[in-house]
């Protein structure tokens, strides 16, 4: 019985034990060889000057394919048929891409983020109704902090199917500032006195050249247009400093900045007069 069982023993090692061993052995070299490329990437790839966020998402997918390889090569030193690795990991593919379909456009849509760059980390952008400065460009989810400090995942796939308004990747924003004077007030005093509210600031940026148009006879105010040009750094504090020195110079002038109003005339009938039968 004992004679037996080392006969079958000894058997089995002189072939499954072998290829056992032999996939172990490819593994292991596999594993060191991935980790020297790794390493040799790591150093060449500074070199090439990409965001780091498509570095990041590069990254895992030269680790996965690499180690992908290495356990495939060391599956097929050991006996185990290809085909059936192939035909298992083709359906597990199947089972999972079905089960994982939302998380899979969201792969998708982080790839061609990463891609095409309509956005990059540290840019101020409007995405649907969200605003704010994009923090991480993820492989499943972009995050974005809110001015007011908040912190928003929002999914790859929504993304890439709504418009995207970027404000800071081309330097420099528009303002455009709306001032409503009294209709008593003089159209050209008004314009001297904006002119002079903005000027000398050193926010304003003297190309393109500002502006200050009449745009309106509204329903109870004249309506001035003021265009100026900022970096995107002095958008907003410039912002409320304008609109803050052309409520003061208007008040200086005396010129009142209306609120709506609305004029009602009343007309009697002869039936209503007293004495009238």
């Amino acid at each position: 019985m004992m004679l037996e069982y080392y006969d079958s023993l000894t058997a089995f090692l002189k072939t499954q034990g072998v290829q056992l061993l032999r996939g172990l052995l490819v593994l292991v070299i596999g594993f060191f060889l991935v980790h020297w490329v790794l390493k040799l990437y790591d150093k060449r790839k500074k070199r090439v000057p990409i965001e780091a966020t498509v570095w990041k998402f590069i990254d895992n997918l030269i680790r996965i394919v690499l180690y992908a390889i290495v356990i495939l090569t060391a599956a097929n030193a050991m006996g185990i048929p290809m085909t059936s690795v192939v035909t298992m990991i083709a359906s597990a593919g199947v089972a999972i891409s079905l089960a994982m379909q939302g998380a899979l456009s969201n792969v998708v849509g982080g790839f061609l983020l990463l891609i095409l760059q309509p956005v990059r980390v540290d840019e101020y952008v409007k995405i649907g109704d969200l605003e704010g400065t994009i923090q991480k460009v993820g492989v499943f989810y972009t995050e974005l902090v809110t001015p007011d400090n908040r912190l928003i995942s929002m999914p790859n796939s929504g993304m890439t199917n709504t418009a995207i308004v970027n404000f800071s990747r081309n330097g420099k924003r528009r303002m455009e500032l709306k001032v409503s004077v009294s209709y008593s007030a003089d159209i050209r005093e008004v314009k001297a006195i904006l002119a002079r509210a903005i000027s000398g600031k050193p926010a304003v940026l003297e190309e393109p050249e500002p502006s200050i148009q009449f745009s309106a006879c509204a329903d109870s105010s004249l309506d001035f247009i003021i265009r100026v040009w900022a970096k995107n750094a002095d958008y907003w504090p410039l912002y409320y400093e304008l609109t803050e020195s052309v409520k003061l110079a208007l008040d200086e002038a005396g010129i009142e900045i209306p609120y709506p109003q609305m004029d009602v005339h009343i007309q009697t009938s002869q039936l209503d007069m007293p004495g009238k039968q």
